[in-house]
């Protein structure tokens, strides 16, 4: 009797693989396809054909997938990889939604060439630009294939209205009240905004994605620059309109300055060349649009030329400082108005002093609401939540404890706060303190960086509690973080580190690895930026 050899079923594409079930099913099919299978096992394929499995091999590991790790750090990390790989690499990592993707999926889009803007990513700036610049020519210089790479499994474009940004509703501005007292060294506003007509709705831990526009004293200024008429019609409006509305007006775009290489010459032209490569010995991050000009007086750009060069205005997110069972109809933001100097100009946030100051009561905001990624209570009301949220980190958590008190929910909360000083930084102490009479606030730990003699942060605070800290851990908490990612979110990690170390009697190596499965298991979570 003959034997039947039944066939086998291959699996190129590791269950680790960035791709869901569908995608790895079809490309396994796909690469079966390639194949034939004999009793000898499998045939050589073609050198065209090795070469496409080799550039999609990965075991789907991300080490690189830290918000608090530097550019170059990622791409050291992801050397080696897959080119989709590493141009998920050159993003911020911060799964934002601020590109209207998370990290993954913009880097899937980007090489597979169903999107084409290099400038998505916000948080990145313009050395991710560049970066991805660099890897995208990368792409198009390599044979192709012949293969068509999965589709990434969401589309911007294809989003209900309200839920990216490539598709806002209007929202109505409502009122802003300022959290600090007069003696504070900081601004920060507390923003309302109307909902009720806006068919949009959101969950707590969710962010608020904001489309500003941009101060037009600066506009106007620019438009000196250039020798314009802001009448000058652009894409169907004023240039004024266009350059308020539609242009990212900080930082300088190096479009501009091949542009202004154009309109130039010698030495002049030299100097723009070298800013658009990145290669100027000056510091060029500093430069915006109007510092780029003045770089540059008497260059005279058409008017189409000069908003063609620039960056479309990108929205900013907030973290959503309301629950909407607390507040229905209604969203709070909790905004640091940022305003700095460089040399002797005042520089503005776009979005920031668009809400502290520019914007009036009662008028229209194109808004979007941007899905949290895991960033929510846990599904049992009865867990214990540790919340660390300094500064405008507060607003999250701000809205899980009305959540938690508005759905009766029994489990301990502990929130870690700080920020300058105590007797005028104390973002909503009324309120909180109002909580922790009632028991919704189970603790409520503060650290002022600037009352004593040595600055002391949330961090100091977690560790001054550690034993109780791992006691709530060993008991389930879950920990969440919000606020900035270089710094503060490293610190409170190597504080939670030292404190399984100290009081769960374990080596360094095993606290970090306990503090790794906390993350893999949900019970760690941060929103930094």
């Amino acid at each position: 009797m003959t034997k039947i050899t039944q066939p086998q079923r291959l699996d190129l594409i590791p269950p680790s693989a960035p791709f869901s079930e569908e995608q790895r099913a079809w490309l396994n099919g796909f690469f079966a396809g390639l194949m034939s299978m004999d009793d000898a096992g499998v045939v050589a394929l073609s050198p065209a054909e090795n070469a496409a499995i080799a550039g999609e091999a990965d075991d789907g590991a991300a080490p690189w997938h830290d918000p608090t790790l530097q550019l170059q750090e990622r791409m050291t990390l992801a050397q080696g990889r897959p080119l989709r790989r590493r141009i998920m690499a050159a993003m911020a990592q911060q799964d934002c939604g601020q590109c209207g993707y998370d990290c993954q999926n913009y880097a899937e889009a980007l090489f597979a060439g169903k999107e084409e803007r290099l400038n998505l990513c916000a948080p990145g700036g313009k050395d991710t630009a560049r970066m991805l610049k660099t890897l995208t020519q990368e792409r198009d210089a390599t044979p192709s294939t012949g293969i068509e790479p999965p589709a990434p499994p969401c589309s911007p474009s294809t989003s209900a209205p309200g839920r990216s940004r490539d598709n806002p509703v209007e929202a109505i501005f409502l009122s802003r009240r300022r959290l600090n007292k007069p003696a504070s060294e900081k601004e920060t506003w507390h923003i309302e905004l109307d909902l009720s007509k806006s068919g949009i709705d959101y969950s707590v831990g969710d962010s608020l994605g904001v489309f500003a526009q941009n101060d037009l004293g600066l506009v106007d200024q620019i438009i000196a620059m250039i020798g314009a008429s802001p009448l000058a019609p652009v894409r169907g409006k004023s240039l004024r309109e266009a350059l308020r509305d539609d242009c990212a007006l900080s930082p300088a775009p190096d479009r501009l300055f091949e542009l202004i290489s154009f309109l130039t010459g010698g030495e002049t032209r030299a100097k723009a060349r070298a800013l658009a490569q990145g290669e100027d010995s000056d510091n060029d991050a500093d430069l915006d649009v109007l510092a780029a000009l003045m770089k540059f007086p008497g260059v005279r750009p058409h008017a189409e030329a000069f908003v063609e060069a620039l960056e479309p205005l990108q929205p900013r997110l907030y973290s959503i400082s309301s629950s909407p069972k607390a507040a229905p109809g209604r969203v709070s933001l909790t905004v640091d108005a940022v305003r700095y100097k460089i040399g002797k100009r005042l520089r503005k946030g776009v979005a920031s002093t668009f809400l502290a100051e520019r914007i009036e009561s009662e008028a229209p905001v194109k808004v979007y609401v941007q899905a949290s990624h895991g960033f929510s209570l846990p599904n049992d009301p009865n867990a214990p939540v540790v919340m660390i949220g300094p500064g405008t980190g507060v607003a999250p958590f701000r809205a899980f404890l009305q959540e938690r008190q508005a759905i009766g929910a029994r489990g301990r909360n502990w929130l870690f706060f700080g920020h300058q000083r105590s007797d005028c930084d104390f973002f909503y102490s009324d309120e909180l303190n109002a909580m922790k009479s009632s028991g919704v606030l189970t603790r409520l730990s503060l650290a002022w960086s600037r009352d004593g003699s040595e600055k002391f942060y949330v961090q100091d605070r977690m560790r001054e509690v550690g034993r109780d800290l791992f006691a709530w851990l060993a008991e389930g908490a879950h920990i969440y973080v919000c606020g900035d990612a270089k710094r503060m979110a490293k610190d409170v990690e190597r504080a939670l580190v030292d404190i399984v170390a100290q009081y769960g009697a374990r080596a360094t190596d095993e606290a970090v690895a306990f503090v790794a499965e906390l993350k893999k298991s949900g019970r760690y979570r941060q929103d930094v930026y």
